[in-house]
């Protein structure tokens, strides 16, 4: 698969800018996670006050990838999803107090990708991914299967937050909340971009876990200039290499 990233935004607490993600990619270290949020001021209040925090994420880095009246195929990559809005919910059932259907209506997987589609007016495809540590790739794969059919570009974003510290036994890979928004395009678009090859081989015998998530492993190296990156995931080998 060869694609060209013809734009990327990127968010997480403390890095809004191209300089801090740079810094970052220079000196990669653990966040702190106040729970701050982007402001999403480009959305009218009442519609800002339905999304989560993972949605306001995603839609920070989305949002300026797509033209006004641009219909974009969407793919939103998430492994672990709306878990602190999931928890709240088991939280309250728990507790024995009345489940908000609007509440576990946005609490499903595909939720953020809806929102996106009526906020923004988009009318075509959209996906709703949920991985293991390989959900970077696996998006990127049906980017590719989009522009196979025919997509001029595809919007791919890929968002976790940090869960609620009952999980700490059991999600360890998500440092800091994030979110990664990538616009890419064909190998035949010739437009500003840069190349990259992604290719998939078996992988057998153990690994030891990434230091970073992969989408923030790939951001680390796509910084630093790196032109190769390797992620290896169970039985899988993932092989990033730069081109021309």
């Amino acid at each position: 698969m060869q694609f060209h990233i013809h734009q990327l935004r990127l968010w997480a607490p403390t890095l809004d800018t191209d300089e801090a993600w740079q810094a970052w990619a220079n000196h990669p270290t653990p966040l702190p996670d106040n729970q701050e949020q982007p402001t999403c001021d480009f959305l009218p209040p009442m519609q800002r006050r339905r999304l989560s925090r993972l949605a306001r994420m995603t839609m920070h880095v989305a949002w300026p990838l797509c033209g006004d009246d641009e219909q974009l195929p969407f793919v939103f990559a998430s492994r672990h999803g709306e878990t602190p809005r999931t928890f709240a919910l088991l939280s309250e059932v728990a507790d024995g107090q009345p489940l908000s259907p609007t509440q576990f209506g946005l609490s499903v997987h595909n939720a953020i990708a809806g929102q996106w589609s009526i906020l923004r007016g988009q009318r075509g495809e959209s996906a709703a991914i949920a991985g293991e540590a390989d959900t970077f790739e696996h998006a990127m794969v049906e980017a590719a299967a989009l522009l196979s059919d025919g997509a001029p570009s595809v919007l791919v974003v890929i968002a976790e937050e940090r869960p609620p510290a009952a999980y700490d036994g059991w999600i360890d890979d998500v440092p800091f909340s994030y979110a990664v928004a990538l616009r890419v395009g064909g190998i035949e678009a010739h437009e500003a971009g840069q190349g990259w090859r992604l290719r998939l081989e078996p992988h057998q015998g153990t690994s030891a876990p990434a230091a970073w998530p992969h989408a923030l492993d790939f951001v680390r190296a796509r910084h630093v200039g790196e032109d190769a990156v390797e992620h290896t995931w169970k039985t899988r080998r993932w092989i990033w290499q730069r081109t021309p």
